[in-house]
């Protein structure tokens, strides 16, 4: 049995570049399922079909939903009635369910089909971008063209990351993911200038040129966040822009350390070893942090450390990773004593490292004492309510009309 998709009444009108229907065929294709089909009648019988109301702009998380759940026509609440605006069904039904899309009216005569709103849909935690947030079905107009384009890229974007990822870069780098379908680059090719960039901000800070190094760093920290939010509102994002993108962040900020103090070794030759001793203890702390990260994901829930516990959330704000550390190294240059730079982000990797450690020991205790554990996004943890500052800051998101 084949899984198609129809998309009924596709609208003209492009969001981020793509049409609605061109959009839930690339999410389909990245999740492996539903070959276009503009023709219903080409359906053989043991076939299932998506149907799509075109006119609307759907939740990436509901379009595969839709995908894995047959037997299922998804409607709106308008205006105190329900609309019916995408379906999943054997192709036997294909016709009829079609009849119903943009109705209000005879999805109850689709026999054996479920109704569901978005209210009723078991979706809500993010795992990829570890933000909770409702599922949407939004409908598209022309009027509507730049607001539905700030909805997208602010539900693409991470709800838990570090300070300056979540509340300095946002404005430009929507601004510049606009630049970037506008002239049609893609992920990859922000991806590839990042890369230039982490090389030639290793070049200067081995030359002790720190200052053209910070700002070559800084603009590639802005390009990491930019590539991410392109590639998931155009849905172009490749398999080997993934790993090129998670290679780059995982390899580079410790090979920037140590030629930071290869840099310092040059302009402080009397310095008695102490660089050699932060950057080994930078470099330790890194991977010991890293290890700790991955190994609370893999062997204790499916979700990462720091959505655990709200407090986790917020230590992800500071902990000691890229653009943190970025902060203190660009300080200590500023104040003309990037080796206290260098000094502070030793103490800061090593602080923030021994803290995830601590708390991958607790999260082991109370797994064999309680439990599987549960990401507060979720619900589960006591005390955290709706209207608090945790939910706030990370997973409560605009409503979306």
């Amino acid at each position: 049995m084949a899984l198609y998709t129809y998309i009924h009444r596709e609208c003209p009108i492009r969001i981020w570049g793509i049409s609605s229907g061109q959009r839930i065929e690339r999410v389909l294709k990245t999740a492996g399922e539903g070959n276009l089909v503009n023709d219903l009648s080409v359906l053989k019988s043991s076939d299932s079909v998506l149907i799509f109301d075109g006119g609307y702009l759907f939740d990436d998380r509901l379009i595969k939903y839709l995908a894995a759940t047959p037997n299922l026509i998804l409607q709106l609440e308008a205006e105190g009635e329900k609309v019916s605006v995408a379906a999943h069904v054997s192709a036997s039904l294909a016709y009829q369910a079609l009849e119903v899309i943009g109705e209000t009216l005879g999805a109850e005569s689709l026999s054996g089909i479920k109704s569901q709103t978005l209210e009723s849909l078991p979706i809500s935690f993010q795992k990829n971008l570890l933000s909770s947030a409702p599922p949407f079905v939004l409908p598209i107009s022309a009027e509507k063209t730049r607001e539905l384009e700030r909805r997208l890229y602010d539900w693409s974007y991470k709800g838990v990351t570090d300070l300056i990822t979540k509340w300095v870069w946002p404005v430009p780098a929507r601004w510049m993911v606009g630049q970037c379908v506008r002239f049609r680059i893609r992920p990859n090719h922000v991806t590839l200038i990042s890369l230039a960039l982490v090389i030639l901000a290793g070049v200067l800070f081995a030359r002790g040129q720190y200052g053209w190094g910070l700002l070559a760093g800084w603009v590639m920290t802005f390009l990491d966040t930019v590539d991410g939010k392109l590639a998931r509102v155009t849905v172009t994002s490749s398999r080997f822009g993934h790993y090129l993108d998670h290679i780059i962040d995982l390899l580079h900020p410790p090979i920037w350390y140590v030629l930071w103090g290869l840099g310092l070794e040059m302009s402080y030759p009397d310095s008695g070893g102490w660089f050699s001793l932060a950057i080994w203890c930078i470099t330790i702390g890194y991977v010991v942090g890293r290890l700790a990260e991955g190994l609370f994901q893999w062997s204790l829930g499916e979700f990462g450390i720091f959505c655990w516990r709200p407090v986790d959330s917020y230590f992800r704000l500071i902990t000691g990773r890229r653009n943190p550390n970025m902060l203190l190294l660009t300080a200590g240059a500023l104040l003309g004593r990037p080796d206290l730079g260098l000094v502070a982000v030793a103490f800061w990797t090593a602080g923030t490292s021994l803290f995830l450690v601590m708390r991958l020991g607790m999260a082991f205790s109370i797994r064999i004492t309680q439990g599987p554990l549960q990401t507060w996004f979720m619900g589960h943890n006591e005390g955290v309510g709706m209207e608090s500052l945790a939910v706030r800051i990370f997973a409560k998101r605009e409503h979306l009309p």
